[in-house]
């Protein structure tokens, strides 16, 4: 598994600390529930290893890591324990060059221009931005980003709702870390619920899903024609004619020959497709290999699921 890619198709990393190791896998049970099947677990307490182990062994597909590793005997411990990817607060050479040798992930923080160059030194390409907040935010992070075109960062620190969608937006995050939806007071209460509700909550503004427009298929151009300014007119909306379909307003699509669906097409507007698709697939929704489509520069566009749903296609539609 590429843990790095992994943790950009999820998109958001709970950071937990546990004190009670039968909490442990109740609590990521709830993460997994709400759409989240990953965790940092912090080496900020003595149950953090057996914490681990326990996740691990309980749910095998739960991607678990390792948070505020500061030697390598940390590294060791939790490796052992099944942590598949290793996080530190700082950049020790020591601990990073350890992880580089035994292929052990590993994104070490870093919040200045010289930490970034020792990373770039020892052949890292990720790296957490950390504290995020604290260390000037999204505006600092886009400054230390511009001269290093090829470094990705994990900003964490400070990362809740308000935030976390423009921190995502930046092209060269790869993902947040983040502890909104895991609260210690909910942890010790047992509030499972909640925080598969908070998590679920976080995913959805996450991944932004909101209804784009209509699509409907017409026979011809001249049948798509009509429909289009019956619809402008009823609506007292603009008209947008174009090559293979004309929009009134924003609402309605209305393509000069059958595509993909019996009756037409819904777009669905996302924050990310590549994002959404993952997470999407990891519900078992398919999508239609024929209907995924990039721009000129490789970027998704638009992917259609597999599914038709009441004889219209459905497909993801990227956010400008």
């Amino acid at each position: 598994m590429d843990v790095l890619k992994r943790l950009g198709e999820i998109g958001l990393v709970p950071v937990i600390k546990i004190d009670d190791v039968e909490k442990a896998v109740p609590l990521a049970k709830a993460l997994s529930d709400g759409g989240l099947p990953v965790a940092e677990v912090t080496f900020r307490t003595a149950e953090a290893e057996e914490a681990i182990r326990r996740i691990s062994t309980a749910m095998p597909d739960m991607l678990v890591g390792a948070g505020t590793v500061l030697t390598i005997e940390q590294v060791k411990t939790a490796v052992g324990a099944g942590a598949k990817f290793i996080v530190s607060p700082g950049f020790n050479p020591k601990v990073v060059g350890y992880c580089i040798e035994n292929n052990i992930p590993i994104t070490p923080g870093c919040s200045n221009a010289s930490d970034i160059e020792m990373a770039i030194e020892m052949g890292l390409g990720v790296v957490k931005f950390f504290p995020a907040e604290q260390a000037g935010g999204l505006p600092m992070l886009k400054a230390l980003a511009a001269p290093y075109n090829k470094m990705k960062f994990i900003p964490t620190g400070g990362i809740d709702e308000k935030n976390l969608t423009t921190y995502l937006a930046f092209d060269k995050v790869v993902c947040c870390g983040g502890s909104f939806m895991v609260k210690e007071d909910l942890i010790k209460a047992g509030e499972w619920a909640k925080i598969t509700e908070l998590t679920q909550n976080a995913v959805s503004l996450m991944l932004g899903f909101e209804i784009a427009h209509i699509g409907i298929n017409c026979n011809n151009e001249e049948e798509a024609n009509g429909l289009t300014f019956a619809l402008a007119n009823i609506f007292g909306m603009p008209v947008k004619e174009g090559k293979g379909g004309n929009f009134t307003g924003s609402v309605f699509e209305l393509l000069k020959a059958p595509y993909l669906g019996a009756k037409g097409h819904i777009a669905i507007k996302t924050n990310s497709i590549a994002r959404g698709m993952a997470h999407l697939e990891a519900k078992g929704v398919k999508f239609n290999p024929d209907g995924i489509k990039s721009d000129e520069k490789g970027n998704l566009v638009a992917a259609y699921l597999a599914e038709e749903f009441g004889g219209f296609a459905i497909h993801l539609l990227q956010k400008k």
